[in-house]
């Protein structure tokens, strides 16, 4: 059983917004999404913790993009606005389940333990 799900990626107009959805059936004390681009390396793009719901958010979402986290059904959702064709990439989710860091959640890659499959978001017009 895949741990992690991410569902909600697909093609939109520069300008648009989509939501982006992680399912997981494990206990985390963290949600990361990071994002790849062809060519590129994975950055973090956002991350939310368990137990209060701090937020830590890359430089470039510049507010665009909102995490939010719904403990009822273990899920954690990406709510992105005001999309650019340099947001294109497949976005992953990913789980910190030691909660092994101090201060916001982190925003590097291996800092995370389980990773999702990930989803396409294409910005084009």
């Amino acid at each position: 059983q895949t741990p992690l799900v991410e569902s909600g990626g697909g093609l939109v107009q520069p300008g648009g917004s989509l939501r982006l959805s992680c399912a997981t059936s494990r206990f985390t004390y963290a949600i990361g999404w990071f994002r790849q681009a062809p060519g590129k390396e994975r950055e973090g793009v956002a991350s939310i913790s368990r137990f209060g719901g701090i937020t830590n958010y890359a430089n470039f979402t510049r507010g665009r993009f909102t995490m939010a986290r719904f403990l009822a059904n273990n899920t954690f959702d990406l709510r992105m606005n005001n999309l650019r064709p340099e947001d294109t990439a497949i976005y992953y989710c990913a789980a910190e389940v030691t909660g092994d860091w101090s201060g916001p959640p982190p925003l590097l890659a291996r800092e995370y333990d389980l990773w999702g499959q990930g989803t396409q978001v294409t910005v084009s017009s």
